[in-house]
């Protein structure tokens, strides 16, 4: 192990967990679209935008391998590919080995500048990279702040790619706008288990509805940075994310842990691709033929490059290289001087490294040309901050309102006590990579007495009860450099403890949980009358709450994941061993497997309106069946449905889920309006991969279509 080895883990550590307050928890009371996404329908919104992402499944499930084609060339880069070629050419034939193993690897195990960089060579015209995370805005590696988004699980739960798409512009523009030039982001790693530490980084458990939203951040942060898709693959583990070894058939990893990274490279044309600490199968992540060459180049047609994970994420310069790892962070361990010495000792060729170089360069000269400046002035701009409130308003999710105790009608006059120990605080999740330092966060205290005035009361005398629970940086995120895997699903005792003593003198209690995944209610659930998730909801978390429990904004969020009644309901998570089996179902399909009921399915959601649904119509036509359905809104106010198509394949040939998401949309309705709704699925999106022939095949059989409680069969 060299001094960098040794160095990198205590100043990485030391650089996002020394700077944490580790305050005391005490008791308290835009770009133009049109390119990429339909037009939207009278209402505003745009209804079939899922529907016209996943017609694209086609490419997600390629069955002939693609390599770097003049098709994946010109998508990737544009109609002047070609001159880009011909540029890199030149570049490689007047390059030396050492000036070509140079380019491969960051240049400092620190940020310079407020980014991480890679080495240029001026006099070849070659910038660099200048890379930043974040899944939820501008890094405080930049040493600057930025606009606190919502984490990624909460930007799951408005099952909204359109508005995932401005997220990301907004991001990238930020980046942009600080100077870099590479984001790190999105993450988009399945999750398994909701003790996950990092769950809040990625948008949910479904491969589906995780590469939509995806895709949809990738579109919009490339209008000014290259994205960088992470981590690549099966990666859902912290405490042993650095030795663990995931074993999963490749069946299970082609329908469940990869589908999503293939439609986001495939279809948004994602810049890079990060590949992940853990092994898989028994080869490293920045080591794995079959990940980064058998599919991600051959079969799914990737011209871009890749990426390790920093520090701890390389191990062997020639496997690396054969591979198709192209790039080393944060500073050379296994690339530079080593690169240069295997080729001259014959371990290595010169055309590996060119063609590593290649994708370098050819990722950062197409994206010169195809990205733009940022259209913003200021950090933390009222552009910014809006968009950060209208996300955290569209992500909160009402589990429960018993009695209508929410909305609260403050013409009233009625009292309201706010307690619990994370009420005022700054909790915009996790302090690891992805953490953002804000100017002004507005915390859930502070939002509802903006919006209440003088009407906050103590629990004895308080018409309604508001306690803020849940989680922090102190109980959940990224391994090693910051808290790790969550111990349990349980709320904290103290916020356990609080909500039954709340309960004890009041009956109406509404318990806000701050939450980066789900947590299990036994203990308190059936004494509070309603229950809102919260998530980490950014810089405006406290107005988004105000205006939902106030009435002043529906609630539209959806569960992005299920919540189980408990730990023995769910496959197991084992963040100790160092090898670990990942089986085929998870999620909401392992529950409706194994017969369990779910606490909160996954898709769920309470409105202060209601929906129903008509009975669903079929028609198969160019290789797809769409399916459509009447929705009502049949209550007193406007709300937003989200319709979600799941269908259930006939799991003779191999066993299958009970039902798997297949398409989602959105529709917005008045009080009493009826909209006709088309979902479309692709005939590619019902086959499952025959490990026997090694093809992808579509079953013989009857299918379901199920919408809500209404469901249609289809046979092939």
């Amino acid at each position: 192990m060299n001094r960098w080895q040794l160095l990198a883990p205590f100043v990485l550590g030391c650089l996002l967990a020394c700077s944490s307050d580790g305050a005391d928890r005490d008791q308290t009371g835009l770009l133009d679209a049109e390119d990429v996404l339909p037009e939207p329908d009278d209402s505003g919104r745009i209804d079939s935008i899922s529907v016209d992402i996943a017609t694209d499944a086609a490419d997600v499930t390629p069955d002939a391998p693609l390599g770097p084609s003049a098709d994946a060339l010109a998508a990737f880069c544009g109609e002047g590919f070609e001159e880009v070629e011909e540029r890199i050419d030149e570049a490689l034939a007047e390059l030396t080995l050492s000036e070509k193993a140079a380019l491969m690897h960051g240049n400092f195990p620190l940020p310079t500048d407020g980014t991480w960089q890679t080495n240029g060579n001026e006099e070849r015209g070659i910038s660099g990279f200048h890379m930043l995370d974040g899944p939820r805005g501008l890094s405080r590696f930049s040493e600057r702040e930025g606009t606190s988004f919502p984490v990624a699980m909460a930007r799951g739960a408005t099952w909204d790619p359109e508005l995932e798409y401005e997220v990301g512009r907004m991001i990238g523009a930020e980046l942009r706008l600080h100077g870099a030039d590479t984001l790190l982001a999105p993450t988009v790693n399945i999750l398994r288990h909701p003790r996950w530490g990092r769950a809040q980084e990625t948008y949910g458990e479904d491969p589906l509805h995780v590469g939509i939203m995806g895709e949809a951040f990738v579109r919009g942060a490339q209008n000014h940075v290259m994205a960088v898709v992470k981590h690549f693959a099966a990666n859902s583990i912290e405490d042993t994310r650095l030795e663990v070894n995931v074993n999963a058939t490749e069946r299970t990893l082609r329908e469940i842990y990869l589908p999503h990274f293939a439609r986001i490279v495939r279809s948004a044309q994602a810049a890079g691709v990060m590949s992940s600490y853990n092994q898989i199968n028994g080869e490293w992540g920045s080591e794995s033929v079959f990940l980064l060459n058998d599919l991600l180049r051959d079969e799914w047609g990737f011209v871009g490059f890749v990426v390790s994970d920093f520090t701890w994420g390389t191990h062997n310069t020639v496997p690396a290289l054969t591979a198709g790892l192209d790039v080393e962070m944060q500073f050379p361990q296994i690339y530079g001087q080593p690169v240069v010495d295997a080729v001259e000792a014959g371990e290595a060729t010169v055309e590996l490294v060119d063609r590593a170089v290649r994708r370098i360069l050819r990722s950062q000269w197409c994206f010169e040309e195809r990205t733009v400046d940022s259209d913003l002035t200021e950090f933390e701009s009222e552009e910014a901050l809006s968009l950060a409130r209208d996300v955290a308003t569209r992500s909160m999710v009402l589990l429960e309102n018993r009695g209508d105790t929410l909305p609260i009608d403050r013409t009233t006059g009625l009292t309201i006590a706010v307690v619990g120990s994370l009420a005022n605080e700054t909790n915009t999740g996790d302090r690891g990579s992805s953490h953002v330092e804000s100017t002004s966060v507005i915390t859930m205290l502070a939002g509802l007495q903006d919006a209440d005035g003088e009407a906050i009361a103590q629990v004895q005398t308080a018409d309604v009860v508001i306690a803020i629970v849940g989680y922090s940086e102190d109980e959940e995120g990224e391994g090693q450099i910051a808290a790790g895997d969550r111990e349990s699903l349980a709320l904290p005792a103290d916020d356990i403890a609080l909500l039954v003593a709340a309960s004890s003198l009041s009956d109406r209690v509404v318990a806000v949980v701050i939450s980066g995944s789900s947590f299990t209610t036994a203990d308190w659930g059936d004494d509070v009358e309603a229950i809102v998730v919260a998530w980490y909801a950014g810089a405006a978390g406290g107005d988004a709450l105000a205006s939902l429990v106030f009435g002043e904004t529906n609630f539209q969020g959806r569960l992005p994941i299920s919540f189980a009644r408990g730990d023995q309901d769910l496959p197991p998570f084992d963040n100790t061993s160092l090898v670990v089996e990942y089986g085929y179902f998870h999620g909401y399909r392992y529950l409706e497997n194994e017969g369990h009921e779910p606490l909160y399915d996954f898709g769920f959601g309470l409105s202060y309106t209601e929906f129903t649904h008509g009975e669903l119509v079929t028609e198969q036509t160019n290789g797809s069946i769409t399916v459509s359905v009447n929705v009502t809104n049949i209550g007193n106010v406007s709300g937003v449905e989200t319709v979600q198509l799941f269908v259930a394949a006939p799991g003779v040939a191999v066993e299958r889920a009970p039902r798997d998401l297949r398409a989602f949309t959105q529709v917005e309705l008045a009080a009493g309006e009826t909209k006709t709704v088309r979902l479309e699925v692709p005939l590619v999106d019902l086959r499952y991969f025959d490990e026997i022939t090694g093809e992808w095949a579509l079953e013989d059989g009857e299918y379901t279509f199920e919408v809500g409680e209404k469901t249609a069969t289809v046979a092939f």
